[in-house]
């Protein structure tokens, strides 16, 4: 257990510069004091001083989280909840200074909210039990798991690390400082709000004695925040866990496990999925190989469609920009799956809309024929074509933009290809 004064690490200037600087990097909107982050740098400078006295007197007071709903694209509903500023910055300074503490003492099989950890690494251990033979997975959905931690487990765990009775206070405050919602403040007597920059890891400090008691049973399993799959070598053996496994997150966590939603199932099932990805059956290589999920790649597709509305009045720079963002980073959390022909339709399919769109913003018929000439087209067939009845689908896929707005213009505009990049970054 580490001794008292964690508090002065949390409050050391330089650890609350670097917590300020985190909190301005993530952007994101204002709480429900309405401060906004290029504000929170003036009221620190000024208020500082009185700030850390009122922590250390234990007198500092927190803020309701804004909370908001979060669609997902099954229909349900993600509850987000979002600190003031004030209260996001000491969190992030509490998270940099609890981090290395806890994290020793983590399982080497949970890969979220951790240093030098992420997802394709849990993929990637996934894909070495499938392929030793663990191919009965044993996936356990925690119903609105930020929503139902006990406060009061949760603090005894992390007082088992930290003795410091002023952060274990603090943090506690942050647990129960409520929620607004349609401007009526709740209290919070269970949960630690998603969206919190302390809830990572707090969620991390729950979920590993779940890992520690998979571990002592010697099982093989993966965890990412609050996915966690299981995996075993047959179909009695993966029911028998399940039945262990709810029992223990039940009776011993305090969770409530989806029994709905949480399955047995195998790799190459069309509806499994783990962190996005989806797994296949390489029979050529005889083994278990990941790749993007269905759902991922309509949200992708989705994405990219809204980024390409043929109404979307703005600069077409502007837009690639925007695109180029959105494929670089899907492509690069899914890098290590399979897709180059998948990517190869989205390519395509993503430049006729693009056409599409560069062809609706031309509006007149003499701005069309103006841009057709400038991009090598006679002046005849220019005039011709300008004056067309056809539809901005139909032109998009017809010689008349494939000729001019080649696959070669729009990525000398800058348009980033899917398969160029993928290919890239797996040089």
């Amino acid at each position: 257990m580490y001794e008292r004064k964690i508090l002065e690490r949390i409050l050391d200037k330089e650890n609350l510069t670097v917590a300020f600087e985190q909190v301005r990097r993530n952007k994101g909107v204002a709480g429900v004091d309405g401060m906004t982050i290029d504000e929170l740098g003036i009221y620190f400078l000024r208020n500082k001083e009185e700030v850390m006295a009122q922590i250390r007197q234990r007198n500092y007071q927190t803020s309701p989280v804004l909370r908001v709903e979060i669609p997902k694209p099954n229909g349900d509903v993600r509850l987000l909840g979002i600190p003031t500023v004030k209260d996001r910055m000491i969190q992030q300074a509490i998270a940099q200074v609890l981090t290395p503490l806890f994290d020793k003492g983590f399982s080497n099989y949970s890969y979220g909210f951790r240093p030098n950890r992420q997802a394709e690494m849990a993929i990637n251990q996934a894909l070495v039990y499938f392929n030793e033979g663990y191919d009965w997975i044993v996936d356990i959905d925690l119903e609105r798991f930020f929503d139902t931690v006990q406060h009061d487990r949760l603090m005894n765990l992390v007082s088992r690390t930290i003795s410091d009775g002023d952060v274990i206070s603090l943090i506690r405050k942050f647990l129960v400082s409520g929620v607004q919602v349609n401007g009526i403040i709740q209290d919070t007597s269970i949960g630690t709000p998603q969206g919190g920059n302390l809830s990572p890891l707090l969620s991390n400090i729950m979920l590993n004695e779940l890992d520690k008691e998979l571990e002592k049973r010697n099982l093989r399993f993966v965890r990412y925040a609050d996915d966690c799959i299981i995996m075993v070598k047959s179909e009695m053996s993966a029911r028998r866990v399940m039945r262990s496994v709810t029992k223990f997150i039940e009776e011993k966590l305090g969770l409530i496990v989806n029994s709905t939603k949480s399955k047995i199932t195998k790799p190459n099932n069309p509806e499994m999925k783990f962190l996005g990805f989806g797994f296949y059956r390489d029979f050529n290589k005889k083994t278990y190989q990941a790749k993007p999920h269905k759902i991922s790649v309509e949200n992708f597709r989705y994405k990219l469609k809204v980024l390409t509305r043929k109404n979307w009045s703005i600069d077409t720079k502007y837009q690639v920009e925007r695109l180029n963002q959105v494929i670089r980073g899907w492509i690069n959390y899914y890098k290590i799956g399979s897709m180059k022909s998948i990517l190869k339709k989205i390519d395509s399919h993503l430049r006729v809309r693009l056409r599409m769109c560069i062809w609706h913003k031309w509006k007149t018929a003499k701005n069309r024929r103006k841009n057709l000439i400038k991009l090598g087209m006679d002046k005849y067939s220019a005039y011709k074509n300008s004056h067309t009845s056809k539809g901005v689908v139909r032109i998009a896929y017809s010689w008349i933009l494939t000729t001019t707005i080649t696959n070669k213009r729009l990525a000398q505009f800058g348009l980033v290809s899917c398969v160029e990049h993928y290919d890239k970054i797996h040089v």
